[in-house]
């Protein structure tokens, strides 16, 4: 795949980087070797195989506000980051069915929540989508805003409540937590940005268009 621009994606650091190598590779995007030391060095951004294609990692969080102001073309994240952010200079084509998991409501199993309380106390690194979520269902919540260990949170009397990404649900059952409900599906998407999409018009389509292929190809 010739690329005429220079091209650069973002992908979270951790599970999702390595869930997309296979996906990297079919394109002729393998990255630098320097990609895969996490542990010897703290460069973030990577040269690949084709010329003008770029590669940076950056926090989970972080990949759709640098793909919405431009420091990178397209992203690669998990829907639950993309809904959060809702940025109206990203879109998001291609669900590259990746990282599933899902979000939900979770609570302590040995608590009981009053369904008449005026208010619920809910912890989640996802406020957005925590309030959306019992707006829809026409109740208050007050979201306390955690950036990890989130599970903790009723056991300390931080919440009654949490929302969060479950996978295997290992987490849950370890504190004591049950699933109340479940939210959505999240799976990781690709993003891109709206001024890239109008200036590198050919090699953004020529790279969106192997990726749906691709994808479709591994379902």
């Amino acid at each position: 795949m010739k690329i005429n621009s220079k091209i650069i994606l973002a992908i979270p650091k951790g599970r999702i980087a390595k869930e997309i190598i296979s996906l990297l590779s079919s394109l002729n995007l393998d990255p630098e070797k320097d990609f895969f030391e996490d542990e010897k060095n703290r460069k973030l951004l990577f040269k690949t195989k084709t010329k003008n294609f770029f590669l940076t990692k950056v926090r989970n969080f972080d990949v759709p506000t640098i793909v919405a102001f431009g420091g990178a073309d397209f992203g690669i994240v998990g829907s639950d980051v993309v809904n959060e952010f809702d940025y109206e200079e990203v879109y998001s084509p291609i669900d590259l069915k990746l990282g599933k998991c899902s979000m939900v409501l979770a609570k302590n199993k040995n608590q009981k929540i009053d369904p008449d309380a005026s208010i619920i106390k809910v912890a989640s690194k996802y406020p957005i989508a925590t309030q959306n979520f019992f707006e829809n269902k026409g109740k208050q919540v007050e979201c306390i805003k955690l950036n990890g260990s989130i599970e903790i949170a009723p056991q300390l009397g931080i919440s009654e409540m949490i929302v969060d990404l479950v996978s295997t649900g290992k987490t849950l059952k370890e504190n004591n937590l049950e699933i109340v409900e479940k939210i959505s599906d999240i799976s990781s998407n690709l993003i891109v940005n709206r001024v890239s999409l109008k200036t590198k018009s050919d090699d953004i389509n020529k790279i969106e268009a192997f990726v749906m292929d691709t994808s479709l190809k591994s379902k």
